[in-house]
């Protein structure tokens, strides 16, 4: 954040509060049971982010039988530099936390 940018000044804009999260560390909630927890590099009006060190969890649902209950099995994943398309994405939340 430059130090012509006051934290304390109210936002008019939602995509003000994103801003804010630049270079911090976010939690991301996406479409499709996925959710990335990384450093916002850079976004745009249409939400695409640009994250760095991001570690992606996939949450997979397998079924078993018709009468019981799935179990949720879940996926992780390290990536350096990842680009998020800002139609997959539901929720930005700063400092990792859902």
């Amino acid at each position: 954040m430059s130090d012509t940018e006051d934290a304390s000044a109210p936002q008019s804009e939602p995509l003000d509060l994103v801003r804010l999260c630049l270079d911090e560390i976010v939690f991301v909630r996406l479409r499709g049971d996925r959710e990335l927890k990384g450093r916002l590099h850079a976004y745009d009006s249409h939400c695409n982010l640009v994250l760095g060190d991001v570690q992606e969890t996939i949450y997979i649902v397998e079924d078993e039988e018709e009468d019981e209950e799935g179990t949720v099995r879940t996926v992780n994943k390290q990536s350096e530099m990842l680009f998020v398309r800002g139609d997959s994405v539901v929720l930005i939340s700063p400092q990792g936390q859902p």
